[in-house]
């Protein structure tokens, strides 16, 4: 993959701010840093370029809670008619500690996997992603099972009990966290990552056969704005006992740089979700083996059900090929 140019969402603070320091560090010849006011990313162009002291930083705004945002900002992106090498879907959201939904009728911590899917397949269409392009979007290790405090959802139990086995309607309501869903924050955070691992896959038997995509969980990294809406329980008591053990936290530079490795993948392992060994929250990343992560059922409804709600889907898929 060539090392040209570089997209970053969510960069004005956080791990994205910091991917995006580390690949104008790696000899990036432009990365776009997006957020949800220009102004700010204009700023925060400014203040990477400064740090830096490298003049590579494009600033690109980028609402992911509006679909208008995303039209514009491909819009502008066809304009320029540079494709994009790689595509960091860094944006994120824990939940907060009230049920919130957007604009669109999304739960607030699915919205920025909605708008990435349409940024995303945006790109796809416009053939603005290079041939061998590597997308790599944020997960997080409550979506394997196994961490205290969070808790996913059973979906083919959810399906069956609600919606007659129909696993997309299922992954649709728990987007819109409908009236069959009990608001956890938790859990709704731990529902959002799942959902974008099986996302992850089903795009990954769409793409052409040179281009990859992974859902690469950051692991520990307390010190970001991520944690700003985070239940009392997790802010409070999760978090400093997290930190008090070594080896479960990093800094945000640590955490960030695995998305950077990730973006050197290869094509064999695309679709999977690479995260810290179980009972870690730090340290080098592998391919997750849980059995639901990799239930093609559930990925496909995963895919069907962010294609219903954002009204987006890909205009020329690549032939669906087996993805272990």
């Amino acid at each position: 993959m060539r090392h040209s140019i570089a997209l970053v969402t969510g960069a004005t603070s956080g791990l994205g701010y910091a991917a995006a320091r580390l690949l104008a560090d790696g000899g990036w010849q432009e990365v776009i840093v997006t957020g949800r006011s220009l102004a700010k990313t204009k700023e925060t162009a400014a203040q990477l370029a400064d740090e830096t002291k490298k003049r590579v930083f494009t600033p690109l705004e980028l609402d992911l809670n509006k679909a208008a945002s995303a039209q514009s900002a491909v819009a502008e992106l066809v304009k320029r008619g540079r494709p994009v090498d790689f595509l960091l879907l860094n944006a994120g959201l824990v939940p907060f500690k009230q049920r919130e939904i957007t604009a669109a009728g999304v739960e607030a911590s699915q919205a920025p996997l909605i708008g990435h899917h349409e940024l995303t397949v945006g790109l796809l269409n416009a053939n603005l992603l290079s041939p061998d392009a590597r997308i790599v979007i944020a997960g997080a290790e409550p979506a394997r099972g196994g961490v205290p405090m969070f808790k996913y959802t059973d979906l083919p139990a959810f399906a069956a009990k609600y919606h007659h086995g129909n696993r997309t309607a299922a992954v649709e309501e728990l987007i819109r966290n409908g009236p069959n869903v009990k608001y956890v924050p938790n859990n709704a955070y731990a529902d959002a990552k799942l959902i974008i691992a099986w996302w992850v896959a089903a795009l990954a038997r769409r793409l052409p056969s040179d281009m990859a995509v992974y859902a690469v969980s950051p692991g520990g990294a307390t010190a970001t704005n991520v944690v700003r809406s985070a239940s009392p329980m997790l802010k409070y008591v999760f978090i400093p006992i997290v930190n008090l053990i070594p080896g479960m936290n990093q800094t945000p530079e640590t955490a960030a740089s695995r998305y950077i490795q990730a973006s050197e993948f290869g094509t064999d392992v695309s679709g999977q979700f690479f995260a810290s060994a179980k009972g870690k929250f730090s340290g080098p990343v592998e391919v997750q083996r849980e059995p639901h992560l990799h239930d093609r059922a559930s990925q496909e409804a995963a895919w069907q059900a962010v294609v219903k709600v954002s009204g987006i889907d890909l205009s020329r898929p690549a032939t669906l090929s087996a993805v272990s």
